[in-house]
Order: structure tokens, then C-alpha cells, then sequence
């Protein structure tokens, strides 16, 4: 077994940052009317601005393969070129179709000049974590020399107000409250566009910093909770979920069936309380010591959750003091499987970490509650 170092990492975020009053510019306005939910949703999840892959009318500037491929290309200099590349890894939630994989497009927009091995896991914020441990257990395997691992989304090609109103308008024809579901439309103000890659090898650049991977642990609850947040289905009363496959092509558009949507009280109910059990789980394992940690770096979908995970860790004997926390939400919004590779990259690059500096990483994934934490050794 070999060890396994992030030697570099790279960060692709498109266009110039969106502020809040500059969402419905771009997301356009469903049913020609502001949202009312809008103001409160923002209130509460602290984001101040984002990226999306559009422009002012709504235009795609760039498919998710493209913004993928943008960060790789920052991971290649004169110690690794994109020749010398042997295994990709991909993970999202939006990829740009059902088929082919994702990877296997990204790997086209490359345009390497040769074959490499391609992985692509999707699911959601949990894909990206699912992505780099393909790359890890490849290199410490040895079965390869690298693998460049990214986290990626364009969901805001998802949020258009096209998508949403359709149902509008069958709402108005049933003599319904045009207003879409407060489960679809919540997520159109939480979530970003962007990228974030890194390069895995079994030794670590001189002179340069580069993090040691000491493990990467994985957890569900989908045998104790029903989906929280979910796509091309609906929710049944009795919490299972109907494929888009089982309604009517009509139905797909009058429910807005492919929306990405969240059952929030699910959400509040369990996101805190089965990502300190997770972590804790892990540091009983290891038999790692809370205050050996420096810098913790949690992937929230909103700021409204920041105090509570906090006080959770707690509760679990995982006091970690605010100094030790690493957050970039509100500047870069919520993106998904590319969020924990973001804010790697921009610690790592940051100048400030010292080698022996521990750094844990914590990601939920509300789908059907599932989490992955790893632990990374600055050196």
C-alpha cells in the first residue's frame, strides 16, 4: 500500500459572482412575479453571492462538463501534464445528460490525445467524496500512479423559470394558487455552479504544500429515513418515491417531475443529528483526538445550519473552538459535490497551513441521508 497525497489542487467557478438582487436576472421570474419566498429562504441560508453558468437572460455559458474540465486544466504544469494523467474521477449531482457518464464527457472535453481510466459517481453533495475515494484507493492500490478527482455542478441550468412554469400555468387551469410547491422552489435560491479538482499521487511535491489522505470513511441512514431531497420521482404519502417512468410524459411537465426538490422538515429533523453521529463514529475508530484537529472544514447547505452543527458535534464530545472552522458559503454559494473540493483547494492555496496541520473534512448528503468525513495531513 502506498501513501496518498492532494499535491495540487485547482478551482473553476464561471462568470462573475451573482448577488442576491441579481438571482431572478439570470434564474428569470416563474409566473412573471418576484418570488415571495425568496427574501426569506436568503434570510436564512446567509448566501451573499454565487456563480451560475448563464448569463443575464438565461442563456447556458457553459455545460458541466466544460466547468469540470476548467478545473482540471489548472491542475497541469511543467511536474504533470495532461499526457501524464492515468485516472479521472468524477462526481455530481447535474450532469448534462442521463447517458453517457459524465466522466466519460468530461474526458472528451479534454481532449488528451489518449485513453485513461474514467469513474463517475453521481448522487449528490455525498458524489464528489464517493469520486476522490475511487481515486484514493487507486493510488494507494497501486494500481495507479495518480488520479485527478473532481466535484462538480451546473444546477442553475435546473432553476430556470422555464422549468417552473409549465406548472404554473396547469395550476391556473385546475383554478389553483399559481405558486409552485415551496419543496421546489426552495432550492432555486441555495445552489451554485462550479468546480473544484485535485490531483492524487503517491508521493508529495517538494518544496510545495500537499495533504496527506489518511482515510476516508462513508456512512447511510437509508435503512432508518425515507428520501429527503430527491429528482425525477415524486414523493408518496407513505414517503416512497414514483419514477418519472411511471407518469405520463405530460405529468413530467405539469409536476415539474424532474425539479430537484427537499422535504425540509426531513431535512431539519435529521441533517445535524446524523452527521455528528457519523463523525463521531470515525473518531472512535481511529482513535483520534479532538484537539489534534486544526482545521475543520464542513460542507452546510445553508447557513442557518452553521451554530447547529456546531452545538451537535458537541453534544458527541467534538467541541471544536470557531477558530478551527473553515467556511466559504457565502461567497461561493452551496455547490453541492464541488463544495468540500472548493474549500480544500482555497485552504491549501491560502498559505496559511503548517506542515503537521491536521484537517478534517465533514460532508452531508440529504438525499437519503448519507455522509462521508476524511481526515488530511498537511506536509
Amino acid at each position: 500500500m502506498y501513501d496518498v497525497f492532494i499535491t495540487k489542487a485547482s478551482t473553476y467557478l464561471p462568470n462573475e459572482p451573482v448577488s442576491n438582487d441579481e438571482m431572478e436576472t439570470y434564474l428569470g421570474y416563474i409566473n412573471d412575479k418576484p418570488s415571495k419566498a425568496k427574501a426569506l429562504i436568503l434570510r436564512n441560508n446567509k448566501i451573499k453571492t454565487r456563480y451560475y453558468a448563464l448569463d443575464k437572460n438565461g442563456k447556458s455559458t457553459h455545460t458541466n462538463a466544460q466547468i469540470t474540465a476548467k478545473a482540471i486544466e489548472g491542475l497541469f504544469d511543467e511536474n504533470f501534464k495532461k499526457e501524464d494523467m492515468e485516472l479521472l474521477s468524477c462526481g455530481t449531482t447535474s450532469a448534462d445528460q442521463i447517458q453517457p457518464s459524465h466522466a466519460s464527457m468530461v474526458h472528451g472535453e479534454l481532449n488528451i490525445g489518449k485513453s485513461v481510466e474514467i469513474n463517475t459517481s453521481t448522487g449528490l453533495c455525498n458524489s464528489g467524496m464517493n469520486a476522490l475515494n475511487y481515486g484514493f484507493l487507486n493510488v494507494k492500490a497501486g494500481i495507479k500512479d495518480n488520479a485527478v478527482c473532481v466535484g462538480s455542478e451546473r444546477m442553475s441550468a435546473w432553476m430556470t423559470a422555464d422549468k417552473f412554469n409549465h406548472e404554473a400555468e396547469n395550476l391556473k387551469l385546475l383554478e389553483e394558487r399559481p405558486i409552485v410547491a415551496f419543496k421546489r422552489e426552495f432550492l432555486r435560491w441555495m445552489l451554485s455552479d462550479g468546480a473544484g479538482a485535485f490531483l492524487l499521487e503517491n508521493k508529495p511535491r517538494e518544496n510545495e504544500t500537499s495533504l496527506k489522505i489518511e482515510w476516508i470513511d462513508f456512512y447511510s441512514y437509508a435503512h432508518e429515513i425515507e428520501a429527503c431531497m430527491y429528482s425525477g420521482c415524486e414523493k408518496q404519502e407513505d414517503g416512497s418515491l414514483k419514477s418519472w417512468a411511471e407518469y405520463p410524459a405530460e405529468e413530467w411537465l405539469n409536476q415539474s417531475i424532474f425539479a430537484l426538490k427537499q422535504d425540509t422538515k426531513l431535512l431539519d429533523q435529521y441533517i445535524l443529528v446524523k452527521g455528528a453521529q457519523s463523525l463521531r463514529a470515525s473518531f472512535t475508530k481511529h482513535d483520534l483526538d479532538p484537539d489534534s484537529i486544526d482545521h475543520v472544514l464542513a460542507h452546510i447547505s445553508s447557513g442557518y445550519f452553521k451554530e447547529g452543527l456546531k452545538d451537535e458535534f458537541a453534544k458527541v464530545g467534538l467541541d471544536f473552538p470557531w477558530e478551527k472552522w473553515f467556511y466559504n458559503l457565502s461567497e461561493v454559494g452551496n455547490i453541492g459535490a464541488g463544495s468540500i473540493f472548493i474549500a480544500v483547494e482555497q485552504l491549501m492555496n491560502s498559505g496559511k497551513l503548517k506542515k503537521g496541520e491536521r484537517i478534517m473534512l465533514c460532508v452531508p448528503e440529504s438525499g437519503r441521508f448519507a455522509y462521508s468525513c476524511s481526515l488530511l495531513t498537511v506536509v
